[in-house]
């Protein structure tokens, strides 16, 4: 058995992403493939997150967030590298 790499990303999702349920989405996507990190509404419309996991895990993540679920529509998804944090347990909605 491989060990799998642990990677953080941090991930801004452009499109109707707000007034949507899309944050909720977002965590209940993360929570079902055992992601933490965190997600938030920016004031320019746009939603960001950090999501630490596996990379694979993280690529159906997203995916699932470009395919959405009929009430949100993601036109843009820009992919950064963040560095890994050990302390994270969870995965949050921020205000």
């Amino acid at each position: 058995m491989t060990e799998h790499e642990v990677v953080r990303r941090f991930a801004r999702a452009e499109g109707r992403v707000q007034g949507v349920g899309f944050r909720f989405f977002v965590q209940q996507t993360a929570m079902e493939l055992e992601l933490t990190g965190w997600v938030r509404n920016e004031s320019d419309g746009s939603v960001t997150m950090e999501v630490q996991g596996d990379m694979s895990v993280i690529d159906t993540m997203m995916q699932k967030l470009k395919a959405g679920n009929g009430f949100c529509k993601v036109s843009n998804l820009i992919l950064e590298g963040r560095d890994v944090r050990a302390d994270e347990h969870s995965f949050d909605i921020r205000y």
